[in-house]
């Protein structure tokens, strides 16, 4: 099974890059968020994690958003 993105945003503001994913593979999903200072990726078995990762993904977003960054 190759791996499969089912979510992805990238936002920018000023040359600053803010990325947020969430793929599927064939042990569960991964998803990923990347900054200037880190990348923080994680393992979910299970779809309820997803779930409230990808709630707060969208929460950041929109804080993003409010705060002028634009989706590339």
């Amino acid at each position: 099974m190759t791996i499969k993105s089912v979510f992805e945003k990238t936002l920018i503001r000023a040359g600053e890059v803010r990325s947020y994913q969430v793929s599927i593979g064939r042990d569960g999903w991964e998803s990923s968020e990347k900054d200037a200072q880190k990348v923080a990726r994680h393992h979910h078995a299970d779809w309820h994690q997803v779930e409230r990762t990808l709630m707060r993904f969208s929460q950041e977003i929109d804080a993003l958003r409010n705060e002028g960054w634009l989706e590339s």
